[in-house]
């Protein structure tokens, strides 16, 4: 799905809108967190069910090969299979979903890559998750247009991230302070930068 400015949404047809009515309305649907399946099902799973049914990949610890097709997530013993990386390229996943986040211990990579849901918020949420400061050391965030200098900020507090990849971020508008932030807070922070 791609994002159209106000003047072309008001341009497109009516059935052009529907349509975009009627994704957004599955999309939120996909991230609503159902915290009796987290209960029941343990973190890790629950959220590689929200990832994948959003068109994310996850990986788990102890496997070289990403995780995408819903109905292949391994099965066994409850809490067996931990989360080690997300990659969210192209997916739908949104901050209504992120308390699928708060179990996770295992993370230490996320890719947001052309995801047209992330926002401040969403960094926000991510940053403020006790497990995720811990184990999180690998970010990448690229070609995602609602996130400003305001949610890259928030990433300061992700205190083990040592490499962190942002490109095309055109809602990045004080370049030099937030980079200066982010370094200030993380020493150890290797930062790429690809915002021209």
């Amino acid at each position: 799905m791609r994002l159209l400015s106000r003047a072309a949404r008001s341009a497109a047809g009516p059935s052009e809108r529907g349509r975009r009515r009627f994704w957004g309305w599955l999309n939120a649907v996909f991230n609503k967190v159902d915290y009796e399946r987290i209960k029941a099902v343990g973190p890790d799973r629950a959220a590689a069910e929200w990832l994948l049914r959003c068109g994310a990949k996850v990986r788990f610890q102890g496997f070289d090969r990403w995780q995408h097709d819903y109905n292949g997530l391994p099965t066994g013993v409850l809490g067996k299979y931990k989360i080690q990386a997300i990659d969210a390229t192209e997916s739908c996943i949104m901050f209504r979903g992120f308390d699928h986040l708060d179990g996770l211990k295992h993370v230490e990579e996320i890719k947001f890559n052309k995801s047209m849901y992330i926002e401040d918020t969403c960094l926000e949420r991510l940053s403020s998750i006790e497990n995720l400061q811990e184990s999180l050391n690998t970010m990448e965030v690229v070609s995602c247009g609602n996130v400003t200098d305001k949610g890259l900020i928030a990433l300061h507090r992700l205190k083990n991230l040592e490499h962190l990849f942002l490109s095309d971020l055109p809602g990045i508008k004080d370049r030099q302070t937030t980079v200066d932030r982010l370094q200030t807070a993380l020493p150890r922070l290797d930062l790429s930068l690809d915002l021209d």
